[in-house]
Protein backbone atom coordinates (compact mmCIF):
# COMPACT_ATOMS: atom_id res chain seq x y z
CA UNK A 1 0.00 0.00 0.00
CA UNK A 2 1.84 3.29 -1.16
CA UNK A 3 0.37 6.55 -2.99
CA UNK A 4 3.45 8.02 -4.23
CA UNK A 5 3.63 11.62 -5.74
CA UNK A 6 6.11 12.61 -7.84
CA UNK A 7 7.31 16.09 -8.71
CA UNK A 8 3.98 17.20 -9.67
CA UNK A 9 3.02 20.51 -10.78
CA UNK A 10 -0.32 22.33 -11.63
CA UNK A 11 -0.75 25.95 -12.81
CA UNK A 12 -3.35 27.92 -13.39
CA UNK A 13 -2.17 30.08 -16.62
CA UNK A 14 0.26 32.20 -14.87
CA UNK A 15 -0.12 30.82 -11.37
CA UNK A 16 1.67 27.86 -10.14
CA UNK A 17 -0.49 26.70 -7.10
CA UNK A 18 0.92 23.09 -7.03
CA UNK A 19 5.29 23.67 -7.08
CA UNK A 20 7.27 20.04 -8.00
CA UNK A 21 5.31 18.13 -4.66
CA UNK A 22 7.21 14.65 -3.95
CA UNK A 23 6.35 12.64 -1.05
CA UNK A 24 5.26 9.09 -0.24
CA UNK A 25 2.44 7.61 2.20
CA UNK A 26 1.76 4.22 3.51
CA UNK A 27 -1.02 3.34 5.49
CA UNK A 28 -1.84 6.11 8.78
CA UNK A 29 -2.80 9.21 9.38
CA UNK A 30 -0.77 11.97 7.30
CA UNK A 31 -1.26 15.65 7.92
CA UNK A 32 -1.32 18.23 5.49
CA UNK A 33 -0.95 21.38 7.50
CA UNK A 34 -0.49 24.77 6.06
CA UNK A 35 -2.00 27.96 5.98
CA UNK A 36 -5.30 29.10 3.58
CA UNK A 37 -4.02 29.48 -0.07
CA UNK A 38 -0.60 27.07 0.61
CA UNK A 39 -1.89 24.72 -2.23
CA UNK A 40 -3.46 22.30 0.08
CA UNK A 41 -6.79 21.69 -1.64
CA UNK A 42 -5.00 21.77 -5.30
CA UNK A 43 -2.91 18.87 -3.87
CA UNK A 44 -5.90 17.33 -2.95
CA UNK A 45 -7.96 17.56 -5.85
CA UNK A 46 -5.16 16.16 -7.54
CA UNK A 47 -5.03 12.72 -5.42
CA UNK A 48 -8.49 12.42 -6.11
CA UNK A 49 -8.71 12.67 -9.57
CA UNK A 50 -10.03 16.11 -9.78
CA UNK A 51 -8.05 17.84 -11.59
CA UNK A 52 -4.38 16.86 -13.84
CA UNK A 53 -1.59 17.67 -12.78
CA UNK A 54 0.61 19.92 -15.63
CA UNK A 55 3.44 18.22 -14.64
CA UNK A 56 4.64 14.67 -12.87
CA UNK A 57 2.60 11.60 -11.82
CA UNK A 58 1.08 10.13 -9.14
CA UNK A 59 0.94 6.48 -8.56
CA UNK A 60 -0.81 4.01 -6.54
CA UNK A 61 1.25 0.67 -5.66
CA UNK A 62 3.24 1.49 -8.73
CA UNK A 63 0.45 2.30 -10.72
CA UNK A 64 -0.78 5.46 -11.89
CA UNK A 65 -4.23 6.98 -10.63
CA UNK A 66 -5.20 8.39 -13.79
CA UNK A 67 -4.64 5.22 -15.77
CA UNK A 68 -6.49 3.60 -12.93
CA UNK A 69 -9.89 5.28 -13.25
CA UNK A 70 -12.74 3.60 -11.77
CA UNK A 71 -10.47 0.83 -10.50
CA UNK A 72 -8.37 4.01 -8.55
CA UNK A 73 -11.82 5.57 -7.35
CA UNK A 74 -13.40 2.62 -5.90
CA UNK A 75 -10.32 2.38 -3.11
CA UNK A 76 -10.67 5.98 -2.63
CA UNK A 77 -13.36 8.58 -0.22
CA UNK A 78 -13.03 12.47 -0.48
CA UNK A 79 -14.73 14.73 1.57
CA UNK A 80 -14.05 18.25 0.48
CA UNK A 81 -13.89 21.33 2.60
CA UNK A 82 -17.71 22.38 1.18
CA UNK A 83 -19.67 19.03 0.33
CA UNK A 84 -22.90 19.58 -1.82
CA UNK A 85 -26.14 17.69 -0.43
CA UNK A 86 -29.63 18.35 -1.14
CA UNK A 87 -30.79 20.24 2.16
CA UNK A 88 -34.43 18.59 2.31
CA UNK A 89 -33.09 15.12 2.35
CA UNK A 90 -32.88 12.85 5.43
CA UNK A 91 -29.36 11.73 6.57
CA UNK A 92 -30.47 8.18 5.32
CA UNK A 93 -31.73 9.20 1.59
CA UNK A 94 -28.48 11.32 1.62
CA UNK A 95 -26.40 8.13 2.62
CA UNK A 96 -28.60 6.09 -0.09
CA UNK A 97 -28.20 8.59 -2.50
CA UNK A 98 -24.09 8.72 -2.67
CA UNK A 99 -23.93 4.85 -1.91
CA UNK A 100 -26.06 4.80 -5.40
CA UNK A 101 -23.64 6.70 -7.48
CA UNK A 102 -20.71 4.82 -5.80
CA UNK A 103 -22.43 1.67 -7.30
CA UNK A 104 -23.29 -0.30 -4.19
CA UNK A 105 -26.12 -2.32 -3.88
CA UNK A 106 -29.35 -1.17 -2.33
CA UNK A 107 -29.27 -4.19 0.50
CA UNK A 108 -25.23 -3.61 1.24
CA UNK A 109 -26.36 0.21 1.21
CA UNK A 110 -28.53 0.42 4.12
CA UNK A 111 -26.01 -2.21 5.73
CA UNK A 112 -23.53 0.00 4.89
CA UNK A 113 -24.97 3.57 6.13
CA UNK A 114 -26.29 1.97 9.32
CA UNK A 115 -22.74 1.02 10.67
CA UNK A 116 -21.12 3.93 9.93
CA UNK A 117 -24.19 6.30 11.52
CA UNK A 118 -23.20 4.03 14.86
CA UNK A 119 -19.78 4.75 14.20
CA UNK A 120 -19.76 8.53 13.46
CA UNK A 121 -22.28 8.94 16.23
CA UNK A 122 -25.53 9.58 14.65
CA UNK A 123 -27.55 6.26 14.57
CA UNK A 124 -30.02 8.51 16.22
CA UNK A 125 -30.97 11.28 13.09
CA UNK A 126 -31.38 9.29 10.80
CA UNK A 127 -34.27 10.59 9.57
CA UNK A 128 -33.42 13.93 10.29
CA UNK A 129 -33.27 16.36 7.15
CA UNK A 130 -29.68 17.31 6.53
CA UNK A 131 -30.42 21.04 6.46
CA UNK A 132 -31.37 20.91 9.86
CA UNK A 133 -27.77 19.63 11.20
CA UNK A 134 -25.39 21.50 13.33
CA UNK A 135 -22.18 22.27 11.46
CA UNK A 136 -20.28 18.99 13.29
CA UNK A 137 -23.39 16.73 12.70
CA UNK A 138 -22.62 17.44 8.99
CA UNK A 139 -19.45 16.67 9.09
CA UNK A 140 -19.82 13.44 10.94
CA UNK A 141 -22.18 12.50 7.97
CA UNK A 142 -19.62 13.91 5.20
CA UNK A 143 -17.09 11.38 6.65
CA UNK A 144 -20.16 8.76 6.78
CA UNK A 145 -20.61 9.23 2.99
CA UNK A 146 -16.56 9.39 2.37
CA UNK A 147 -16.67 6.22 3.86
CA UNK A 148 -19.41 4.13 2.13
CA UNK A 149 -17.57 2.24 -0.13
CA UNK A 150 -14.77 1.43 2.89
CA UNK A 151 -12.19 3.17 0.98
CA UNK A 152 -8.23 2.35 1.32
CA UNK A 153 -7.53 6.09 0.85
CA UNK A 154 -9.74 8.55 2.35
CA UNK A 155 -8.41 12.58 1.76
CA UNK A 156 -10.14 14.76 4.29
CA UNK A 157 -10.21 18.91 3.01
CA UNK A 158 -9.92 20.75 6.46
CA UNK A 159 -12.91 18.65 8.42
CA UNK A 160 -12.88 20.49 11.20
CA UNK A 161 -13.28 24.21 9.39
CA UNK A 162 -15.95 26.05 11.94
CA UNK A 163 -16.51 23.50 14.45
CA UNK A 164 -15.74 23.86 17.87
CA UNK A 165 -13.52 22.92 20.63
CA UNK A 166 -15.75 19.64 21.21
CA UNK A 167 -16.57 18.74 18.09
CA UNK A 168 -13.03 19.10 17.08
CA UNK A 169 -11.85 16.87 19.74
CA UNK A 170 -14.37 14.36 18.45
CA UNK A 171 -13.43 14.38 15.15
CA UNK A 172 -9.94 13.36 15.63
CA UNK A 173 -10.30 10.51 17.84
CA UNK A 174 -12.85 9.17 14.91
CA UNK A 175 -10.08 9.78 12.19
CA UNK A 176 -7.68 7.82 14.98
CA UNK A 177 -10.04 5.16 14.72
CA UNK A 178 -11.05 4.87 11.08
CA UNK A 179 -7.51 4.80 10.73
CA UNK A 180 -6.36 0.98 11.06
CA UNK A 181 -5.55 -0.17 7.51
CA UNK A 182 -5.96 2.68 5.32
CA UNK A 183 -4.29 5.78 4.31
CA UNK A 184 -5.34 9.06 5.36
CA UNK A 185 -4.93 12.36 4.39
CA UNK A 186 -5.97 15.56 6.19
CA UNK A 187 -5.52 19.14 5.57
CA UNK A 188 -5.88 21.49 8.02
CA UNK A 189 -4.61 25.29 9.35
CA UNK A 190 -5.18 23.82 12.50
CA UNK A 191 -2.10 22.61 14.45
CA UNK A 192 -4.17 20.77 17.20
CA UNK A 193 -6.32 18.40 14.27
CA UNK A 194 -2.94 16.72 13.24
CA UNK A 195 -0.56 16.98 16.00
CA UNK A 196 -1.41 14.11 18.67
CA UNK A 197 -2.92 11.89 15.34
CA UNK A 198 -0.09 11.93 12.43
CA UNK A 199 2.49 9.67 11.79
CA UNK A 200 4.04 12.42 9.46
CA UNK A 201 3.29 15.68 8.69
CA UNK A 202 3.64 17.53 5.77
CA UNK A 203 4.16 21.40 6.19
CA UNK A 204 3.07 23.00 2.66
CA UNK A 205 3.93 26.42 1.86
CA UNK A 206 3.70 28.79 -1.51
CA UNK A 207 2.87 25.43 -3.57
CA UNK A 208 5.73 23.26 -2.21
CA UNK A 209 6.37 20.82 0.58
CA UNK A 210 9.15 22.71 3.04
CA UNK A 211 9.22 20.23 5.53
CA UNK A 212 8.06 16.66 6.56
CA UNK A 213 8.21 14.05 9.27
CA UNK A 214 7.19 13.42 12.54
CA UNK A 215 6.24 15.97 15.05
CA UNK A 216 9.34 15.31 16.84
CA UNK A 217 11.41 15.16 13.98
CA UNK A 218 10.10 18.80 12.31
CA UNK A 219 10.38 20.30 15.96
CA UNK A 220 13.90 18.94 16.20
CA UNK A 221 15.02 20.22 12.95
CA UNK A 222 13.59 23.75 13.73
CA UNK A 223 16.24 26.04 13.31
CA UNK A 224 15.07 28.75 15.95
CA UNK A 225 14.78 27.82 19.21
CA UNK A 226 12.23 29.33 22.07
CA UNK A 227 12.65 31.45 24.58
CA UNK A 228 10.15 32.60 27.76
CA UNK A 229 11.20 36.30 28.19
CA UNK A 230 10.15 39.00 31.21
CA UNK A 231 9.65 42.16 30.29
CA UNK A 232 8.58 45.48 31.91
CA UNK A 233 4.85 46.29 29.62
CA UNK A 234 7.08 49.30 27.70
CA UNK A 235 9.45 46.89 26.44
CA UNK A 236 7.63 44.80 24.34
CA UNK A 237 7.07 46.52 21.39
CA UNK A 238 10.69 46.26 21.20
CA UNK A 239 10.85 42.38 21.66
CA UNK A 240 7.59 42.24 19.38
CA UNK A 241 9.60 44.12 16.51
CA UNK A 242 12.70 42.06 16.59
CA UNK A 243 11.28 38.54 16.91
CA UNK A 244 8.49 36.64 15.95
CA UNK A 245 6.12 35.96 19.21
CA UNK A 246 4.60 33.05 19.83
CA UNK A 247 2.60 34.59 22.92
CA UNK A 248 2.18 37.42 25.42
CA UNK A 249 0.93 37.05 28.74
CA UNK A 250 0.26 39.98 31.47
CA UNK A 251 2.19 39.25 35.13
CA UNK A 252 2.76 41.26 38.41
CA UNK A 253 6.03 43.10 36.83
CA UNK A 254 4.84 43.26 33.29
CA UNK A 255 4.34 40.92 30.54
CA UNK A 256 5.89 37.39 29.49
CA UNK A 257 6.94 37.21 26.09
CA UNK A 258 7.36 33.53 24.13
CA UNK A 259 10.07 34.36 21.19
CA UNK A 260 11.42 31.96 18.29
CA UNK A 261 15.14 33.19 18.39
CA UNK A 262 18.35 31.54 16.92
CA UNK A 263 20.18 33.25 19.42
CA UNK A 264 19.02 34.40 22.87
CA UNK A 265 16.97 37.10 23.10
CA UNK A 266 17.69 38.58 26.34
CA UNK A 267 20.49 37.74 29.41
CA UNK A 268 17.34 36.89 31.38
CA UNK A 269 15.36 34.76 28.94
CA UNK A 270 15.17 30.93 29.47
CA UNK A 271 14.70 28.16 27.17
CA UNK A 272 11.11 26.57 26.89
CA UNK A 273 10.51 23.19 24.93
CA UNK A 274 9.35 24.01 21.20
CA UNK A 275 5.64 22.76 20.41
CA UNK A 276 4.29 22.42 16.74
CA UNK A 277 2.40 25.48 17.04
CA UNK A 278 5.71 27.04 17.45
CA UNK A 279 7.03 25.28 14.69
CA UNK A 280 3.84 26.56 12.39
CA UNK A 281 4.38 30.32 14.01
CA UNK A 282 8.45 30.11 12.65
CA UNK A 283 6.81 28.62 9.08
CA UNK A 284 4.35 30.27 8.16
CA UNK A 285 3.71 32.98 10.81
CA UNK A 286 4.02 36.96 9.81
CA UNK A 287 7.93 38.31 10.27
CA UNK A 288 8.74 40.20 13.17
CA UNK A 289 8.17 43.81 12.94
CA UNK A 290 5.80 46.38 13.13
CA UNK A 291 2.56 44.30 12.10
CA UNK A 292 3.27 42.06 15.17
CA UNK A 293 3.08 44.84 17.76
Amino acid sequence: MELAVTDITKRFRDMTAVDRVSCRMTKGVYGLLGVNGAGKTTLMRMLCTLLHPTEGGITWDGEDIFAMDGSYRRILGYLPQEFGYYPEFSVHDYLMYIASIKGLRPAAARRRAGQLLETVGLSGSERKKMKKLSGGMKRRVGIAQAMLNDPKILVLDEPTAGLDPNERIRFRNLISELAGERLILLSTHIVSDVEYIAREILLMRGGKICAAGTTEELIEAMPARVWRVPAAKDQAGSFMKSYKTANMKAVRDGVELRLLSEKRPAEEAAEESATLEDLFLYYFGEKAGEGNV
